[in-house]
């Protein structure tokens, strides 16, 4: 559907303060837009907005969409939201993020990053590659960018560097230049209800490549791999620890605060080219990964190493991914966005690699009973290079309550699993209270989710200290 969009709407966001919504939002007021919008509480992405001028009001109510002239949703909001009720009744045009994000986007040259995990960090990195190359990206992003402090960036270059949302498939409906997609996992199964439809979605992205662009895959992945083995089209290049991918890393060392690597360039009609010595200030195979696609990226643009390995050396992360946000006497304090097996894996391995010795404790907070229930058992055995696991409960993110789920079961699972010690809290108190009175010395505590838990430890921590 198209969107005509006049100067003088009033367009209300339902759901503002999700980290798309918030950072769309603000992209369009830049612009020039009025924006105005509604959430159930306030967060540090209202506050943002607010600090811009943007109107917020805080709960959904018939009274903040009066003036409205057109409704933009987010994926969370459902068909009995009182605002989106209201808007349909007055027949106002109501959007989807993706379909309006497509529109703002539709007169630049796009670099579109899609994939289960990994997004955020991976359109990080490429738009700090393209400011440091000078070109002043547009970015509208799923985490706050350090260099930046914020989530979006309206810049005056002809690139925009924007992070898609699959959950709901409208990534389908950007326009596309370059694309990168990280890998595929089974998730979003309440959209796309069988994990051949969700394969299907980035097939069909994949294949919307226009010619005079390249999308770039991760070939680490075995669900693309099927993929890449059904495009009808060859328009793309790989990337990854794979021997056969266009951009192969190797020798990769890890250090406690940063990851050096190699890459070998093998595309076809071109030399082989060696890069060497590639510095990350992150952590990981899965980051050097995303590191990788950005360096990729870059070099299809034609932006020159040597301010490629300035950027990244220069990198200073996004927050909540594997973030150190205290320290009380030689117990240091993390929190990151995992809320799925694989990126639990890949944190807790990430630690691991340069802590070999060193304890660490592992806080979950769960994220939505339909995930749970759907990964019950991929979750159990996601814990297994921690040494404990601090089991909160499920964050609903807007669902009924489940009353045939069972913390205790839960909790037990992960112990079989994982086979490690697992404590229950049934809130932010008694998770205070557990780690004043049995967090010691020298141990590396991680907070997990993708709910409450980031508020949660920091406000432990300000107590604490």
């Amino acid at each position: 559907m198209e969107i005509n969009i006049a100067k003088n709407e009033i367009i209300h966001f339902v759901g503002i303060g999700g980290i798309g919504m918030s950072g769309l939002a603000q992209i369009m007021d830049n612009l020039g837009f009025k924006v105005q919008g509604s959430d159930l509480v306030n967060n540090k992405n209202t506050d943002r907005l607010i600090k811009a001028g943007i109107k917020i009001h805080i709960g959904h109510n018939i009274k903040n969409v009066k003036r409205a002239t057109m409704i933009v949703i987010s994926s969370a909001i459902k068909k009995n939201n009182p605002e989106l009720i209201a808007s349909r009744a007055k027949k106002l045009p109501v959007f989807k993020r993706g379909e309006m994000l497509a529109n703002i986007v539709a007169l630049k040259k796009n670099i579109v990053i899609t994939g289960s995990h990994g997004k955020t960090t991976t359109t990080s990195l490429v738009a700090n590659i393209l400011a440091e190359a000078k070109l002043d990206p547009t970015v509208i992003n799923g985490g706050v960018i350090n260099a930046i402090k914020n989530t979006a960036h309206l810049g005056k270059g002809e690139w925009a560097v924007i992070e898609s949302d699959e959950s709901d498939g409208s990534f389908l409906k950007l326009p596309i230049t370059y694309s990168i997609v990280t890998n595929v996992d089974k998730e979003h199964m309440d959209f796309y209800k069988n994990f051949t439809k969700l394969k299907n979605s980035f097939l069909s992205f994949i294949m919307k490549t226009p010619s005079l662009g390249k999308s770039i895959v991760c070939l680490d992945n075995n669900n693309l791999k099927t993929i890449l083995s059904k495009c009808k089209t060859g328009n793309f290049l790989t990337y990854g620890f794979s021997k056969k991918s266009n951009y192969q890393i190797y020798n990769a060392k890890k250090r406690k605060e940063y990851s050096i690597f190699n890459l070998k360039i093998k595309v076809m009609g071109s030399k082989i080219h060696n890069i060497k010595n590639i510095r990350v200030n992150l952590l990981g195979d899965h980051n050097i990964s995303n590191a990788t696609a950005s360096v990729a990226i870059a070099l299809n643009l034609g932006v020159k190493i040597g301010i490629i390995k300035k950027a990244l050396k220069k990198f200073s992360g996004i927050q909540r991914r594997f973030t150190k946000i205290f320290s009380i006497d030689n117990k240091d304090f993390y929190d990151d966005y995992a809320h799925h097996p694989t990126e639990i894996k890949a944190v807790i391995k990430s630690a691991r690699q340069v802590n070999k010795k060193r304890k660490i404790i592992c806080i979950f907070q769960p994220h939505r009973y339909t995930r749970v229930k759907l990964l019950k058992k991929e979750f159990a055995s996601s814990f297994k290079l921690s040494d404990m696991v601090i089991l909160c409960p499920i964050y609903s993110a807007g669902e009924k309550v489940d009353y045939d789920f069972s913390q205790d079961y839960f909790s037990q699972l992960i112990t079989k699993k994982s086979k490690i010690q697992v404590v229950n809290v049934k809130n932010q108190k008694e998770l205070k209270f557990f780690i004043k009175k049995n967090i010691f010395d020298d141990e590396m505590v991680i907070s997990m989710g993708a709910g409450s838990i980031s508020n949660w430890i920091r406000e432990i921590g300000i107590e604490l200290q």
